[in-house]
């Protein structure tokens, strides 16, 4: 087999193609045209220079009148500006009328075109045949060019407009422009396998290469071999590597024996990836990845929600995904749309698609919430009509959270409650029988408190993981460089098939749990020592709810005992190393497993700093700061968690460490491998307070820097020199409080910067 074939039933993404044209149905002899040049493909994040070019049509233009070039605010393109001639993202204009050409820049246009550049007429007017130039990124006094967005879209738009009258109100012309923005070369390689399988159960292996900003690219090639830790039927053993579109999947693998699989990738004979683990067991179940949660140009992110479906079975090997735009960005022919084409992909067996959407209500009146039907042709539940023209169906909106629970009680769907720009108000209302989980992290950061918050309220939800990805990259969303600050995440799914039914039934039985974007097996039980009655749904919610006895529960359960005391079992399969593993019941952390120990420690220190400002919108914490070894030197560093390659964090000598990043809840920081032996003092100043230690005083446990705000604070720890074990199993006996419920779950967190969370058992007495 010299090339595995890319199987989809996705229409592909069309790299060169230009964007839909935004009519506003103006004859251009009336309100002029325009020319954007060049319009060949350019490279993310390359600096490049365009001249929009607008010839005045037969009305002319008026004084004050003019011309506007509008981009959306979701991008991450450097900002354009008009004050310094020598730096990146310089814009000039002139006219061959008379008077001059008066640029603004300014982001307070409309939802999604928030970056706004106008090139007013002053002094006179513009008659027709005259023309206005607008250079974006202007070379001519120094500046290198207008630096392009992170990210690869089909077309990066310039959406023109103008106001030939010096009304205010700049109307959409004719003909819109795009420019095809493609990746770089290759950075890293990413090998997928799923997580769990049954001995014979078909999986698939996707590979790519990515570039520094996270977008597969079509730039790699090689030989590839792959080197599997046991027999795979159908896995080819070399193979030339020439994807169609930037990703390959190699379908229908199976292993026949029951082991832990890890496939070692080479290209031209160098290691370049691992995939796995994948864990073949018999069993009940099988692990599906999924990530439910983002959207896509027609509502407020880039790109086609046929690239975003293509991305998600294609590009990041996703079993299950979702749409999931604003609601009240979602017209009806969108939300058909939507409808046509999670009937149209979903293959069950291979990849589930659920038709939803995102109820966008403000945090006052609920929150963000996502919905999820399991069949289409339902009916939109909006919590406004706030950017929609039709309101000819304004009486099926639901403006509260409760009212929307009232409308989808009879309905066959599951809801999230999530944190994205509003942040879902549990505390406002909550229907068990609808919501079945709080997403814990996604590219805005991570938010244990939208679960831990909810122990106290008596809920009784799963953990899920998504993206609320908007650059179109579902189950791989790099934050680029915007407001975002972390990696996307994922959802395992333990159920017996992929199927829409299947994974319904593990959303609402919460048999699930999430990650920031790896693929780790965990198996979590609960051994009871005599029998329980685990409860098939919230029996609060639903108090006829069938029932029936057990001796062992699994993440998600809900289960009454009379015990006192029970075991937890726990099995960890990662990708990488270990690094600790928090046992909890409620807020209450009851152990931390580390797969080493104090005689492990060597001369690897850990620095990692965390948190948020608050829970809402402005929630990005500044972290600059300076690590000084005094009296040691650094032989090795390496960084964790830095998504944003433009930002600050270098080491400067033999013993400083300088960084300047932003965390929105998730944490970052650096491993600082020290000369054999160092001794010295570690001093640490931030613009959030300063901690100093001795270098002998920095062990197993952390030493804690506390810096208010939400979770905010720096921590610094000492690690084995060699890399750490990749699997944990353990039993833990555990005790069980008489009073209200004990929700018994872990968060795992890996050497390079990963965590994950189970959904928790929940136990109470009875």
């Amino acid at each position: 087999m010299d090339k595995p074939v890319t199987r989809g039933a996705v229409r592909r993404e069309l790299v060169g193609e230009n964007a839909p044209s935004v009519r506003s149905g103006d004859d251009p002899a009336l309100y002029g045209s325009a020319v954007l040049t060049p319009l060949d493909p350019v490279e993310a994040r390359s600096f490049q220079t365009f001249r929009l070019t607008y010839t005045v049509g037969k009305l002319g233009i008026d004084d004050t009148g003019g011309i506007q070039a509008a981009f959306r605010f979701i991008g991450d393109a450097g900002k354009a500006q008009i004050t310094d001639p020598s730096a990146p993202n310089y814009v000039t204009a002139s006219s061959t009328g008379e008077g001059r050409i008066v640029l603004n820049v300014r982001e307070d246009g409309f939802r999604p075109w928030k970056l706004l550049v106008t090139a007013y007429q002053s002094g006179g007017y513009l008659k027709e045949g005259d023309t206005v130039d607008i250079i974006f990124g202007d070379t001519t006094h120094g500046s290198p060019g207008m630096l392009m967005q992170t990210f690869v879209e089909a077309g990066y738009e310039f959406r023109v407009a103008t106001d030939v009258q010096a009304t205010g109100n700049f109307l959409p012309l004719a003909k819109q422009f795009s420019v095809p923005i493609v990746a770089g070369p290759p950075h890293r390689w990413k090998a997928v396998i799923p997580s769990l399988r049954r001995p014979g159960e078909a999986f698939q292996l996707g590979l790519k290469a990515e570039d520094i900003w996270g977008n597969p690219t079509s730039q790699a090639k090689g030989r590839v071999r792959l080197e599997p830790s046991m027999p795979v039927s159908g896995l080819p053993e070399a193979f030339e590597y020439a994807p169609d579109d930037r990703a390959l999947t190699i379908e229908g693998l199976s292993v026949a024996t029951e082991g832990i699989l890890r496939i070692k990738v080479l290209v031209d004979d160098v290691a370049v990836a691992e995939a796995g683990p994948l864990v073949i067991r018999d069993g009940d179940v099988s692990g599906y990845w999924g990530d439910l949660h983002g959207q896509s140009g027609e509502t407020v992110g880039i790109g086609t929600i046929e690239s975003y479906f293509d991305f998600a079975r294609n590009k990041s090997f996703l079993d299950v995904t979702a749409h999931q735009g604003n609601d009240f960005q979602i017209n009806n022919l969108f939300w058909h749309r939507i409808n046509e084409l999670s009937a149209e992909l979903d293959e069950p067996g291979r990849f589930v698609v659920f038709p939803g959407y995102e109820w966008s209500g403000n945090t006052a009146v609920g929150g963000d919430h996502n919905v999820f039907f399991r069949h289409e042709g339902r009916q939109i539940r909006r919590c406004s009509h706030a950017l929609l023209e039709d309101r000819s169906d304004l009486d099926t909106d639901c403006h509260t959270l409760t009212d929307l629970y009232a409308a989808l009680r009879d309905e066959d769907c599951v809801m999230y409650a999530h944190v994205g720009g509003r942040y879902a108000n549990i505390h406002y209302d909550h229907d068990p029988r609808l919501e079945t989980a709080v997403e814990v992290h996604s590219a805005w950061g991570t938010f244990e408190w939208i679960l831990t918050d909810g122990f106290k309220l008596g809920r009784r939800v799963g953990v899920v993981c998504n993206s609320d990805g908007h650059k179109g990259r579902p189950g791989a969303s790099f934050p680029g460089s915007s407001t975002f600050g972390a990696y996307g995440g994922l959802t395992c799914f333990l159920t017996d098939r992929l199927d829409r039914d299947a994974i319904f039934e593990a959303m609402r039985r919460r048999h699930h749990y999430g990650t920031t974007g790896c693929r780790m097996f965990i198996d979590l039980g609960v051994e009871l020592p005599e029998s329980g009655r685990l409860f098939e749904r919230d029996p609060k919610a639903v108090p006829d709810t069938p029932s029936h006895e057990v001796t062992r529960a699994i993440m998600g359960d809900i289960v009454q005992t009379g015990a006192t005391t029970a075991e937890l079992s726990l099995e960890i399969h990662a990708h990488a190393g270990i690094e600790r593993v928090e046992v909890r019941n409620g807020e209450t952390v009851l152990e931390t497993i580390r797969p080493y120990g104090l005689d492990d420690l060597g001369d690897r220190i850990r620095v990692l700093w965390s948190g948020a400002e608050y829970r809402g919108r402005g929630r990005n914490t500044q972290w600059r700061g300076r690590a000084k070894f005094a009296g040691a030197s650094v032989d090795r560093l390496e960084t964790v968690n830095l998504w944003n390659p433009e930002r600050l964090f270098e080491q400067r000598g033999s013993d400083l460490i300088l960084w300047d990043t932003v965390t929105t809840g998730n944490y970052m920081g650096f491993d600082a491998w020290l000369a054999p032996g160092a001794a010295g003092v570690l001093r640490i100043a931030t613009n959030l307070g300063d901690l100093q230690c001795p270098l002998g005083d920095i062990g197993l446990e952390d030493r804690v820097l506390e810096a208010g705000g939400l979770a905010r604070r720096l921590r610094v720890f000492r690690l084995p020199e060699a890399p750490l074990p990749r699997t944990l199993r353990t039993t833990r006996q555990i005790d069980i409080r008489p009073d209200g419920d004990n929700p018994i779950w872990i968060c795992v967190t890996t050497e390079d910067g990963y965590q994950a969370w189970t959904s928790p058992v929940y136990i109470f007495k009875g």
